[in-house]
């Protein structure tokens, strides 16, 4: 796939990339409404997502000769970022669908960036992750109140629930980091033993809360590549209450800042996708621009990641 649709607006304004294959950037941005459907037809429940993050921070957020207290750097961190638009998506066509996300993913990691996905529900991960194979080796770190170890449900294998098994197929995933569950969890206790039993390493929310997010930073293998699976009902949902499956508790702001320097100190990130936002159930926009926030902090750690590659902690 050479071109994606054109946005009504790019995230933080950034400069719009149509051509993947033509990339200059640190970090290159893609939004994916659609990915596998349960009930073909039937569109995404976070299909406006991406639109509505995209529009969420105003000029004084993305200005980068302001500090963000959250990066410790200026606003992007130096980092050159290009919005290279959205995947065309087809109600009906799962597997086309991922066929179309993976081959953007990939024409953005030959480039040389660092892809970040806006998706689009938790299927969508999928192809992300199936895109860095002959590309990067890597760790998926995974926020989300559910599981997503289900090997189907209703005979579809690569639905929302099933993200996680699915990484643990493809050879480019080495580890898996776990954070957030909590509730029903979309999973049974087979689902959960499968997982522990090919290595994820999985951490409850309420163990996060007694023992703090740093357990979590100390998973990730020293000197490894990091990918961040951001499903957004994985965090608090006072922070982002546009979520499908609403659950008490979950991941804070602060600890996500945490997690995210932390994990830089330790690793290099190699790409983030954000999924399950739904706009129309959010307050004021106050979901969308927590984040965009965290999508701002991760590309300015990219930044500083890429301009210190001897370094790769943010200072």
């Amino acid at each position: 796939m050479k071109s994606l649709n054109k946005p009504q607006r790019t995230f933080c304004d950034f400069p719009f990339a149509p051509d993947i294959h033509q990339l200059s950037s640190d970090v290159a941005i893609i939004g994916a409404a659609h990915g596998t459907p349960y009930r073909p037809g039937t569109p995404s429940h976070a299909a406006n997502a991406a639109h509505a993050v995209r529009n969420a921070l105003a000029w004084y957020s993305t200005n980068p000769e302001q500090y963000d207290f959250d990066s410790r750097t200026n606003v992007f961190g130096g980092a050159t970022v290009v919005d290279c638009g959205d995947v065309p998506g087809d109600l009906d066509d799962g597997a086309g669908n991922r066929s179309r996300i993976e081959a953007a993913v990939s024409g953005i990691l030959e480039s040389g960036a660092v892809p970040m996905l806006l998706g689009g529900d938790d299927s969508v991960p999928i192809p992300f992750f199936s895109a860095y194979e002959g590309h990067h080796e890597f760790t998926v770190l995974q926020i989300d109140a559910h599981l997503d170890w289900r090997h189907e449900v209703h005979g579809v294998t690569h639905g929302f629930s099933s993200t996680m098994r699915r990484a643990s197929e493809m050879p480019q995933v080495i580890g898996m980091v776990q954070a957030g569950v909590r509730g029903p969890g979309s999973a049974r206790k087979a689902e959960l033993a499968d997982a522990k039993a090919w290595g994820s390493l999985i951490f409850p929310a309420n163990e996060v809360e007694t023992h703090g997010i740093e357990q979590v930073v100390a998973a990730i293998p020293e000197g490894s590549n990091v990918v961040f699976s951001i499903d957004v009902d994985g965090l608090d949902p006072a922070l982002v209450p546009g979520i499908l499956l609403p659950a008490p508790g979950g991941i804070g702001y602060q600890q996500m800042i945490t997690l995210i320097r932390g994990v830089a100190s330790r690793a290099t990130i190699v790409g983030a996708a954000f999924v399950e936002f739904m706009p129309e159930k959010d307050l004021n926009g106050y979901g969308a621009r927590v984040i965009a926030r965290l999508a701002s902090v991760i590309i300015a750690t990219i930044g500083h990641q890429r301009i210190d590659t001897t370094h790769p902690a943010t200072s």
